[in-house]
């Protein structure tokens, strides 16, 4: 490049060169080397000078298209930045993303984001630029702890406006004693961040606040490990890089609450779905129980199909605790729990759960106690299925009591046989048999007859108990001279009598007195039941045994003489069976020896003189006797019905010998 001259003609030549140049956009040495060319060329006056003012402004000129560049560099920066955060990044890639382009736009030597932690203090979330670790702690990585109000960033987060030094280590500002604003702010002092900062050879540092609302969550730090003078402009696409890192965190923050809530929806739909379908399967499974009752199942079946629903075993038991049906065994059942927990079911009037995962769930029909369901599930009871138990409960007390209104509706039918079956002679005792199947009632097995006289006068109750008692049964029900009679398979009438009293006394509230006869194995054999049972309800009476329960065979000696077929063997088995068996097996005497201890009034003394032995023989023999008979063979009572069978045996005895050899061979004791 050539300038002609000291004249005009040169000097415009020279600004034409510079023209050339600018719009070549040359580097500044060019224009400087026109300005050496010039001056060699003898160009002076006032056309060097407006030479040299024309390459100033040229200068000019090209710092701006440099700044306008570098803006527009930012501006695309931050908008390439904007539309990131549209994407689905998670925060991290976010912050990885901003931290790279501020590094690239400024030239930095290092950029990394802190966010602050619930409890004040900051931690270095993302870091780009730093230099290889040497140790925990050593350098600007992830996870550093930087304390509450600490240098620059306590700064920004005190006054939400970017603060920058050219030097750190050597601003007086940010020493421990030194203040940004004298009177309000001291900085506090964090050893650990200070040696990574020193670590990592850092001077110049900028810091531009993440701010959400008023709030500020974090701080953008760019440094360079020299020191550096930043322009406004530099500052400022810091401070926008910044923003769009505090969107990154309200978006990353938004995310996690969606997630959470989107989660927490899920779990709340996954709860509604099994509720429903728990709910489905209890109104499936009462729909199966209810059509079984309707059907006319009968309680083993509604019991299997409860324990079906419930995956459990389950028991029905009466109001006294026995069993009515059941679906299967549950070993080792606490009674006393099942029977503490069956009261409080009835008083709550829902299920009720005992010590040992045992269910008892009450079977109750207005206040009426009806009995009880008791299960255990293999799985334990939800709340779903604690409801099926209580609706499975309902189902069982409507069977009882269809139960109960068919066995009153059928009442006057199966009344009329009982009073058929008792009166003296029996009417047509074929007929009779026939009507019997009809009503489900075999009288071909053994029968027990039951009187029950309710001591309070009240019998509406009772007589409605009886009914559904004797059809549940399979019996027979009747009233007769203020009686309830019942006709009820069996072969043990004590215990038929102790099983009404339990059952009937609770419910009315007052005593009931029962008598029982039997059994009998034929329609013929009833109505000698019934006066038995009668004469043993009236000796009960007499003997103060009002509101009591027992048998003609309860009696004793009072039953042999109650009783129309006096069985004497029976009697004197029972009272001194086992003497005589052991002195027929063994050749011994007890049977005089008791005799004799008899008539001598109870002295061993007296008796030996009558049998010609040893008192001690005679105390051995008694010793023996009572290990036979029991310990309580002395008392009053039994002592009466032993005298008495002794007394029936010896008469029996010489009877037998003064029939003679022809007469027909009757049971004898030994001689």
């Amino acid at each position: 490049m050539t300038v002609h001259g000291a004249d005009g003609a040169g000097g415009a030549d020279a600004l034409l060169t510079v023209l050339e140049l600018l719009a070549r956009q040359a580097p500044p040495a060019q224009f400087d080397t026109v300005l050496d060319e010039a001056r060699r060329t003898g160009l002076t006056g006032a056309e060097l000078h407006r030479l040299e003012r024309a390459v100033t402004l040229a200068d000019q000129v090209r710092a701006g298209h440099e700044r306008d560049a570098r803006r527009g560099a930012g501006l695309a920066s931050l908008t390439d930045t904007a539309r990131d955060l549209t994407l689905s990044y998670d925060l991290d890639s976010l912050l990885r993303v901003i931290t790279r382009r501020a590094r690239r736009l400024l030239g930095l030597d290092l950029a990394y984001v802190t966010l602050r932690g619930p409890h004040g203090a900051s931690f270095v979330h993302t870091s780009e630029g730093s230099r290889t670790a040497t140790g925990p702690g050593a350098r600007l990585t992830p996870g550093l702890r930087i304390a509450e109000g600490y240098g620059l960033g306590g700064a920004v987060h005190l006054h939400g406006e970017p603060v920058w030094t050219a030097d750190y280590l050597a601003d007086e500002r940010f020493a421990p004693s030194g203040s940004l604003d004298a009177g309000v702010h001291a900085p506090a002092f964090d050893e650990a961040a200070e040696s990574a900062l020193r670590a990592e050879g850092v001077h110049a540092i900028v810091a531009a606040p993440l701010r959400s609302g008023d709030t500020v969550v974090g701080v953008l730090y760019g440094a360079d490990r020299r020191v550096r003078h930043h322009t406004p402009d530099e500052i400022s696409l810091l401070a926008g890089l910044a923003d769009l890192a505090a969107l990154a965190v309200e978006k990353a923050g938004l995310i996690d609450r969606t997630r959470a809530e989107v989660t927490e929806l899920e779990r709340d739909s996954a709860r509604v779905r099994t509720g429903l379908a728990r709910m489905r399967h209890v109104s499936e499974a009462h729909g199966r129980i209810m059509n079984l009752v309707l059907a006319g199942g009968d309680l083993c079946n509604v019991a299997k199909a409860a324990a079906d629903a419930l995956d459990g075993t389950v028991l029905i038991r009466d109001p006294g605790g026995r069993p009515l049906a059941a679906a299967g065994d549950i070993p080792g059942l606490d009674e006393e729990a099942v029977a503490k927990a069956s009261l409080d079911a009835h008083a709550r009037r829902r299920p009720v759960l005992t010590d040992d995962d045992t269910w008892v769930a009450p079977v109750i029909a207005g206040s009426e106690d009806l009995g009880g369901l008791v299960i255990r599930a293999a799985g334990g009871l939800t709340g779903e299925d604690e409801r099926l138990l209580e609706l499975a409960a309902q189902c069982v007390a409507f069977l009882l009591l269809m139960r109960r209104s068919t066995a009153v509706a059928e009442g006057p039918v199966r009344d009329e046989l009982l009073d058929d079956l008792i009166s003296d002679p029996p009417h047509a005792p074929q007929h009779i048999a026939q009507r019997a199947r009809r009503l489900g009632v075999d009288l071909r097995r053994p029968h027990v007859l039951v009187l029950a006289r309710p001591e309070g006068g009240e019998q509406g109750r009772a007589v409605v108990w009886a009914s559904s008692y004797a059809y549940r049964l399979s019996g027979l029900k009747t009233v007769q001279g203020g009686c309830i009679v019942l006709l009820l398979p069996g072969i043990d009438a004590s215990a038929a009598a102790k099983a009404v009293s339990a059952e009937l006394s609770p419910l009315l509230g007052h005593p009931v007195s029962v008598a029982a006869a039997g059994p009998a194995e034929s329609p013929d054999g009833v109505g000698r039941m019934h006066q038995e049972a009668l004469r043993c309800l009236d000796a009960m009476s007499a003997l103060g045994g009002t509101g009591s329960a027992a048998s003609v065979q309860d009696l004793g000696f009072l039953g042999l003489l109650l009783s129309d077929d006096n069985d004497v063997d029976g009697f004197v088995e029972a009272a001194i069976g086992p003497v005589l068996d052991y002195d027929a097996e063994r050749f011994t005497d007890l049977t005089h020896t008791l005799e004799a201890y008899f008539a001598s009034g109870g002295s061993p003394s007296i008796a030996a003189e009558a049998l010609h032995v040893h008192p001690n023989t005679v105390s051995r023999r008694l010793e023996r006797i009572g290990e036979l008979l029991g310990p309580e063979w002395q008392k009053p009572g039994q002592v009466l019905e032993v005298q008495l069978a002794l007394r029936l045996q010896r008469t029996r005895e010489v009877l037998a010998r003064g029939r003679g050899p022809a007469g027909p061979a009757g049971p004898t004791g030994p001689a």
